[in-house]
């Protein structure tokens, strides 16, 4: 650890409210925050500011008018924009006065189901210039979801494109919006459309108002300034129940940890290229693509294209050198792909990396052996960090801007200065140095973490409830000896084996190792005789043969690191894995397949394929 890291996370710490305000002194208030923390209150609950005006406004008045602000690359549309920061502020004043010009006023909300274009990136923000409270709902989510959606947030109007474009397949988001209004109990008077050539839609008269000729005829308005506790936006997470979790984020904590985050912990100053390569809909997106670099008065990149296919495993790469990206930050999922598109690193060779200088994972965990291909082929840190929607920004990472390098694969490396780590038994005591157990983090979380739950406090407070005092984040987990957190999967995906506690990640880790396996999955099953029993899904490189002799090589392999009681007696090899959109692995819709569950197809899926073929591994049916 660095002295610098080691001084701030012991501040953070002894001093978290001169800490936090010394941070909050980096952004442009209406009125400044004299106080950090208050119970019952929240963050800086004595400022007032605003979230546009920090992001976009401010560069402009300070000089950096003519600087790229935005970098749009659209492989999909064999299109890039780029926008100053004095375009992106005329941009994003005339959306909010297209918005103002339908009623919309601070405290509103707003769904905003679009793709990832620039549109989606100024309603965002032209939300956040008049204190309204955006909820962006990933594009092409099924109709049902949205309408879930639309009912817990009951939004004044609701921003929509035509159409999304999922590597070649053009997804038409008319129809449902049109399918979820009708699904929806509150109703929604206007619907504002984007309209993209590649699939034009119909409006519906008395409704559906054209975007481009709303934009046309807006008056730019100024930034309106909200208590630093005014909500920013709802992002929904799927809920145990099914019902989904409306996470609250407040305008003052969250601006004032991205902007510390993108200094301390990315090592970026304004100026600098950033990529995230998620989505809009995703926490990711939120606080990485749209606002973190741009308050921080960085470039963001806001990509259109997947990783491999758009059109091959090289676009990353050749988008990171067109643009000159500094730091890159994508999923695991993401670098699996790429590998098996790419084993030798071929692209890399031929593309190169411009000035890149390290690349962050985050989304799930990432295996060791994944981040042993990216540091060969790179040549560069690759740096594992979690965190989670409800938390808004990395709470264990590699702090890189505080001059910390150390890091170990299969960790998310330490706590980020403002997080206090704890890993319990189920009696809320602290297991030893290395043991396994529940996750948690110490009260009061730090700014940027959510306030509450949108019309669910009971919700919010569950969180807190299990362990007095502290969140508990839902994931197992060990600190070893050097202090390094390992977060091995959700605290169900610790499964107990004849009264032996096995992870399943670690047994994932063992699998990802193997030389012909991409990407793999390991799951608990129920079992009569010892309660649970671990099964592996394993996808085995390109051209390597699916065969029974590589399923029992992974087989003896975990047996052989883990011994007997690891129990693995079955490992299905697959062409891929069901996974997000955002490209996390379904592992619950696995689970409930192997022990026979009927499972209808998850609205996140991005695969329903996938999810056939596998149901016919267990002989289920194999249609809709």
């Amino acid at each position: 650890m660095s002295d610098r890291y080691v001084a701030a996370l012991r501040r953070s710490m002894s001093d978290p409210d001169g800490f936090w305000l010394d941070a909050a002194s980096a952004l442009e208030w209406d009125k400044a925050p004299e106080k950090g923390w208050v119970q019952g209150q929240g963050w800086f609950a004595d400022g007032l500011l605003n979230t546009c005006h920090n992001a976009v406004d401010r560069h402009v008045a300070n000089g950096r008018g003519d600087d790229v602000a935005v970098i749009y690359d659209s492989p999909v549309t064999d299109q890039i924009r780029k926008f100053t920061f004095a375009q992106l502020q005329d941009e994003v004043a005339r959306v909010a006065g297209m918005l103002a010009g339908q009623g919309v006023t601070a405290g509103d909300r707003v769904i905003i189901y679009m793709p990832m274009i620039p549109e989606t990136l100024f309603a965002m923000l032209g939300c956040a210039r008049i204190g309204a409270i955006h909820s962006v709902v990933f594009g092409g989510f099924a109709a049902p979801e949205l309408a879930k959606r639309i009912d817990d947030a009951t939004p004044r109007l609701l921003l929509t494109a035509s159409c999304g474009i999922e590597g070649h397949r053009v997804v038409e988001y008319k129809p449902l919006v049109d399918h979820a209004l009708d699904l929806a109990s509150h109703k929604v008077d206007r619907v504002i459309l984007f309209q993209r050539p590649q699939a034009p839609a119909a409006m519906t008269a008395g409704r559906d108002l054209d975007w481009a000729t709303l934009r046309a005829v807006a008056e730019p308005v100024g930034c309106v300034p909200v208590k630093a506790t005014d909500p920013l936006y709802i992002l929904y997470t799927s809920g145990t129940t099914g019902t989904p979790k409306g996470v609250v984020r407040e305008n003052g904590g969250h601006a004032v940890a991205l902007s510390w985050s993108m200094a301390n912990i990315y090592g970026l100053k304004p100026g600098d290229i950033f990529w995230a390569a998620s989505d809009v809909g995703w926490v990711v997106g939120h606080s990485y693509i749209v606002y973190g670099p741009l308050i921080a008065g960085c470039t963001t990149v806001l990509f259109e294209g997947k990783p491999v296919g758009t059109p091959d495993a090289g676009t990353f790469w050749r988008t990171i050198v067109r643009h000159q990206v500094d730091v890159f930050f994508t999923a695991p999922t993401a670098i699996r792909a790429i590998r098996k598109e790419d084993p030798e690193g071929k692209f890399i060779a031929d593309i190169g990396l411009g000035k890149m200088r390290a690349l962050f994972l985050a989304g799930e965990r990432a295996d060791p052996d994944t981040i042993h291909w990216a540091e060969t082929q790179l040549q560069m840190p690759v740096i594992d960090h979690w965190w989670q929607t409800e938390l808004g920004w990395p709470a264990l990472a590699t702090c890189l801007g505080l001059g910390d390098t150390r890091r170990l694969a299969g960790s998310a490396g330490f706590p980020v200065p403002g997080y206090a780590f704890h890993v319990f038994d189920e009696s809320g005591n602290d297991v030893e140095t290395g043991q396994s157990g529940n996750v948690v983090i110490k009260l009061p979380l730090a700014p940027g973490a959510y306030a509450t739950l949108w019309n669910n406090a009971a919700g919010y407070a569950k969180s807190f409830q299990t362990f007095p005092g502290y969140y508990e984040t839902g994931d197992a987990g060990f600190i070893d000896a050097e202090g390094f957190v390992h977060i091995m999967g959700r605290t169900d995906d610790i499964i107990n084996v004849a009264g032996h506690r096995l992870s399943t990640g670690q047994m994932e880790q063992i699998v990802a190792a193997h030389p012909a396996i991409a990407e793999c999955a390991v799951i608990g099953v129920d079992d009569v005789l010892k309660g649970m029993v671990p099964m592996a899904f394993a996808v085995p490189k390109a051209g390597v043969e699916m065969s029974d002799e590589l399923a029992k090589e992974i087989i003896w392999t975990v047996r052989e690191e883990l011994g007997p009681v690891a129990a693995l007696k079955h490992a299905h090899l697959v062409d891929a894995l069901p996974k997000t959109r955002s490209g996390k692995i379904l592992r619950a819709t696995l689970r409930r397949l192997a022990n026979g569950e009927h499972v209808e197809t998850p609205p996140t899926i991005e695969n329903p394929a996938v999810l056939v073929a596998i149901r016919a591994l267990f002989s289920f049916e194999t249609s809709e």
